[in-house]
């Protein structure tokens, strides 16, 4: 009996503990977000944000894409064959990339990128007091940290996915009409007409999302780093294992509310 209460406590210890520490991420999640509507807005902060996350993030994105879009084009190719739908390829590759792989794959490698990014800078102000000297300054640390970033992430992803969904689509077309003699045209002709913008859009959403819970894991964790140079470390770590598992958590919310029937 004293083994079972021991267990039925620790479940309720890891419970309790989840809550709350979920409550403290909505809480500074909508503290951040709040701060959009009260003047001063730092344009020059948000304009690094974005171009960070954005900018700078376009390489990594669009070779993803680029090299996602031709496997996947050989990989149906090949499974589809078996039951002689080889036409189906264009189809596949285009709805796979704009629905799912696009949005997703851009998101975890943003999170990669610029979430360790964010972790470990916040995390090294947090601990040197830089965070501390803001609010002695009059500068509310959350304005001037997180805001900008929040929002940069949000408008920034949509568009890499953008170019995810050219580049990945592009690397299928590629491998489609070069490496197994798929017409060029019919091809174009398929993924134009089988495509909806419901597919892109639903991406797109997707991407918002995604850059969102890529920047709040980075700050969150980063701005709440203790310990010195172990704890920024630590937090580094938490940020993009927590972004990478809430995008695909998230994933599926957004797919069963958009595509579910």
């Amino acid at each position: 009996m004293k083994h079972l209460l021991d267990a039925l406590a620790t479940i309720g210890r890891v419970l309790l503990g989840t809550f709350r520490l979920t409550g403290r991420i909505a809480v500074f999640g909508l503290e951040g977000m709040s701060h959009l509507a009260r003047p001063p807005l730092y344009g020059k902060l948000f304009l690094r944000a974005f171009l960070d996350i954005g900018y700078f993030s376009l390489p990594v994105v669009a070779l993803t894409a680029v090299f996602t879009g031709m496997v996947l084009a050989l990989q149906s190719a090949t499974g589809l064959s078996r039951f002689n739908a080889e036409s189906a390829v264009a189809n596949l590759v285009v709805l796979s990339i704009t629905r799912e792989l696009g949005p997703v794959l851009a998101g975890l490698m943003v999170a990669g990128r610029v979430g360790a990014a964010m972790a470990a800078e916040l995390g090294t102000m947090r601990v040197t007091d830089q965070i501390d000297a803001l609010t002695t300054l009059s500068t509310n640390p959350m304005k001037y940290l997180v805001t900008p970033r929040l929002l940069g992430a949000v408008l920034a992803l949509p568009l890499l996915v953008v170019v995810a969904d050219i580049l990945g689509v592009l690397g299928g077309f590629v491998i489609a009409t070069v490496k197994l003699g798929f017409n060029a045209e019919i091809y174009l002709t398929n993924t134009v007409n089988f495509v909806q913008s419901g597919d892109v859009v639903s991406g797109l959403v997707k991407a918002a999302v995604f850059g969102f819970l890529v920047a709040l894991m980075g700050c969150f964790h980063g701005y709440n780093s203790r310990g010195g140079a172990q704890g920024v470390g630590t937090a580094t770590t938490n940020a993009v294992v927590s972004a990478s598992v809430l995008i695909l958590a998230f994933d599926y919310v957004l797919t069963e509310l958009f595509f579910a029937r």
